[in-house]
This record gives structure tokens, sequence and C-alpha cells, in this order.
């Protein structure tokens, strides 16, 4: 048989091959990293929806970010319908 044949494919050491879950570089692992609430609860529940994407694998990190610039946006065009403040009085008639 040839020397340069891999134990793999002799059946022989093959347990120690298999990378365990826990040590798996490519296995999702959370960011940790800190958010800060910001007050409005549209805004913040938005947030909190990025740590889902802490136990996904990369490839189910665009549909988390998608849903969370959705829910921004949603935010901020709330913000634009809210009525403001009545405008002010005109000094003076418009009529000529």
């Amino acid at each position: 048989m040839n020397d340069s044949v891999s134990e793999a494919t002799t059946g022989e050491g093959t347990a120690d091959a298999v990378v365990e879950p826990d040590d798996d570089p490519a296995a999702p692992a959370p960011l940790n990293v800190a958010r800060t609430a910001t007050g409005h609860p549209d805004v913040d529940a938005a947030l909190d929806r990025l740590a889902d994407a802490d136990h996904l694998a990369t490839d189910g990190h665009v549909e988390v970010y998608e849903d969370v610039h959705r829910g921004l946006r949603d935010a901020l065009t709330a913000l634009d319908a809210r009525p403001g403040p009545p405008a002010p009085p005109t000094p003076y008639s418009t009529r000529s």
C-alpha cells in the first residue's frame, strides 16, 4: 500500500478529526455588543431583534438585518407622520 494514504481514508484516527460544535470557529457566536435603550419603544424593539442574528449562521443574518432596517424605517416614517404644532396665525389678511 502507498505510504501517502492518510489516516482518514484508512479509518484510523477519524474520531480525532471530528470538530465539536463548541470548538467550530465557523459556528454562530454572539458578538456581545452592548445595546443602549433609546427610549423609543419601536426603535428599541428593532435593535433588540439584532440579538437574533447571534444564533444564526451568516446566511441567516440578511433576513434579520432587513427586518431591523424595515422597523427603523417605519419608526422614522411614523415621526414624520405625527401632527406638529398648529401653524401660527397670519398677522394680516390675505384678501386684496
